[in-house]
């Protein structure tokens, strides 16, 4: 469960909380730009600004403020002589946007989880000031859920509707909303099972796919997000593909890892990845070459897959395949 997940049962229980968000930094703080922490009215955190100093003055004024009813900013200033005095290891100048989560945008926090999910680009908008909050999602053709927005304030948020970290203007705050990409996992083996663990702790999408269903099941992936039993050949009709998705293939065996590279490679991925010794990869990647894909197409696959660590537990082959996947996750 994501960070939103959480907000989502909170205010479904009833209860509520401060969020936290990193809308401004110079130089070497811990976290960047749009990294929250959510703590509950009972103490509870999840996600993280940074850890450290600057998380436990964050954790340390959300705390003695409980039943906060106004948004406000904090600014840390941590230069080079209070990093050293504090022995801390990353210093940098920090503004931190602090708000309570309020029930009545249960549905918005909703919307905000669906749009992560489904890779969908939109900006939120809270505009703040004594006793007022109001918050907004404000889609990149101009569509706007929540609160209704001025057609100024509209003109203004949509010339930052491209902008990757926070813009704060005049009591406006505008974030866009983080994209969550999808981790497709073929097969559901003991790799999976690791792989889909790791996935999800790396908030990844997590959907795990096998024709058995005595392996793909909710028992043996209870973190995942969704876990689906269909041939290998027809399931792709049933998945979202918007250029965001991370596809790992690791299959029982070389006829379905052919298949589904095959189907894969007529998709728009970030990555794909195969598992395989280099002579069964040689073997595959030869028999999609015949098919008439490029030897350009073919080089774009990931295989064998994973970086090399001298994995070979499931566990270790895992760890490789996903430090593969924060690799590609970091580059432009």
């Amino acid at each position: 469960m994501n960070l939103y997940g959480f907000i989502e049962e909170y205010l479904k229980e009833g209860r509520t909380g401060i969020l936290a968000t990193i809308v401004n930094k110079l130089g070497a703080a811990p976290r960047e730009e749009g990294a929250k922490m959510f703590v509950g009215d009972d103490g509870r955190s999840f996600g993280t600004v940074g850890g450290g100093n600057l998380e436990a003055e964050v954790y340390r004024e959300i705390l003695d403020k409980p039943g906060m009813a106004d948004a406000h900013m904090l600014h840390f200033r941590m230069d080079g002589k209070a990093v050293e005095e504090e022995g801390m290891l990353c210093g940098g100048d920090v503004d931190v946007f602090l708000e309570p989560v309020l029930g009545r945008y249960r549905d918005l926090y909703k919307k905000v989880r669906y749009l992560e999910q489904r890779g969908k680009q939109s900006l939120i908008i809270t505009r703040f000031g004594k006793g007022f909050i109001q918050k907004t999602i404000v889609g990149v053709a101009g569509e706007v859920f929540g609160d209704p927005l001025e057609k100024g304030i509209l003109e203004t948020v949509q010339k930052h509707s491209y902008e990757k970290k926070p813009v704060v203007i005049d009591g406006i705050v505008i974030e866009p909303i983080k994209i969550t990409s999808s981790l497709y996992i073929f097969g559901a083996g003991h790799v999976s099972q690791y792989l889909s663990k790791v996935g999800k702790m790396l908030e990844f999408n997590v959907v795990v796919i096998d024709d058995r269903e005595t392996f793909a099941n909710r028992e043996r992936f209870l973190e995942a997000d969704s876990v689906i039993v269909e041939e290998f050949d027809k399931v792709f009709e049933r998945l979202n593909f918007s250029g965001n998705e991370y596809i790992v293939i690791v299959t029982r065996g070389h006829q379905h890892d052919a298949l589904v590279l095959e189907q894969s490679l007529q998709k728009q991925a970030k990555y794909i990845g195969m598992i395989g010794s280099k002579r069964k990869v040689k073997i595959v990647l030869d028999h999609l070459k015949k098919k008439g894909f490029s030897e350009d197409v073919l080089k774009t696959v990931h295989a064998p897959i994973g970086i090399d660590i001298h994995s070979e537990t499931p566990q270790e082959i895992a760890i490789s395949i996903v430090a593969e996947l924060i690799k590609v996750r970091g580059e432009l």
